[in-house]
């Protein structure tokens, strides 16, 4: 694809999430010398202030997803918006709040575009708005939604899709990007626990290392993001309401693919090759939410190790990229090896 020219207009960018994993990856490959989108400004609107410092084009803007007003301030003036602000939940959140954010948050961005007149909204979604609990494998965007979701977070990933794809029209273009699982450097929701859990001393895998799905470097899954972004730029009404999954590689087991990174970063996994067998996992997760269950009058908590969790690392879920290939023409800005020599590098230094 041909690249902006010179003289180009420059655009303003609204990230929402943007101080967040994706988002911070998504700003980095906008300030990128080879960045397909010519960028005037690029605001981040956040709960929390970014990291990235130092360059004039970025403009912080605290705020709340729930808060229609500050999102509709948010909005003004921008020219593209990358809704990348979610709640990520195993389990770990009330259900109200995951529905508030992720999809009455989604209806917000959405309202807020249409009143500003903002050309194109690019949503993040997930894997898991079509993910059943059974093994789906080597499936593509046809896969539909279940009927019962196992928890709120799948439910309200798919709520959001549907509202993102009602809402294109000939004034504001949308499109939806299903990421598979997220990896890299800050990696919060995988590597982070993993990292914990070794330094802790004791290792523990879940099911029998036979089940696959798949992992996108999080600076390929932004790459996906501009390049969308980019073709609808471009008039290309391929993409317009349609939902495509990204994944950057072929599927790994769950925790065979972070092994590798846990150990190049310089940790022993011990013990060795401990794997809890399915059914015993299942049925800790299930004592988990028990006892949180009956907690729950004295002290309100939701566990981390819960059934979701097991069945999820537990269960086959295979996808392609060959939609979002061929509509946008997407492919890695990054090797499998360089994304994870780039993680190793980060977490060797922490």
């Amino acid at each position: 694809m041909e690249k902006p020219h010179p003289d180009e207009t420059s655009l303003t960018i609204l990230i929402t999430g943007g101080a967040g994993f994706l988002g911070n990856a998504i700003v980095m490959e906008l300030l990128d010398e080879d960045g397909l989108i010519p960028v005037k400004e690029i605001r981040i609107m956040d709960l929390r202030a970014p990291d990235i410092q130092g360059d004039t084009r970025i403009q912080y803007i605290q705020g709340d997803i729930k808060d229609y007003d500050q999102v509709e301030k948010a909005v003004q003036g921008s020219d593209i918006v990358f809704h990348a602000a979610a709640i990520v939940d195993w389990g770990t959140h009330s259900e109200k709040e995951v529905y508030e954010v992720n999809y009455q948050g989604t209806e917000n961005v959405i309202r807020a575009c249409k009143a500003a007149n903002v050309g194109i909204l690019v949503y993040t979604s997930s894997l898991d708005a079509v993910f059943t609990g059974s093994p789906l494998v080597d499936i593509d965007e046809t896969q539909p939604y279940p009927e019962v979701h196992p928890n709120m977070y799948c439910e309200s990933k798919a709520l959001s899709e549907q509202a993102i794809v009602h809402a294109n029209s000939s004034t504001l273009k949308t499109c939806v990007l299903r990421p598979s699982d997220v990896y890299g450097e800050g990696d919060p929701y995988h590597i982070d626990s993993l990292m914990a859990m070794v330094k802790n001393g004791f290792y523990v895998r879940l099911g029998n290392g036979k089940s696959k799905c798949q992992h996108v470097y999080v600076g390929n899954m932004a790459h996906a993001h501009i390049l969308a972004a980019r073709h609808l730029l471009n008039n290309n009404t391929s993409l317009e309401g349609e939902i495509y999954f990204i994944t950057d590689g072929p599927g790994h087991n769950f925790f065979s693919f972070f092994d590798q990174i846990i150990e190049k970063s310089g940790h022993t996994i011990w013990p060795r090759n401990l794997w809890l067998p399915r059914w015993i996992a299942y049925s800790i997760g299930s004592l988990s939410e028990a006892i949180a269950f009956i907690l729950r009058p004295i002290k309100h908590y939701n566990p981390k190790f819960s059934r979701f969790a097991v069945v999820y690392t537990c269960t086959d879920f295979t996808f392609s990229s060959a939609k979002a290939s061929k509509d946008f023409d997407f492919s890695p800005k990054y090797s499998q090896q360089e994304a994870i020599e780039r993680t190793v590098k980060h977490y060797r230094s922490q």
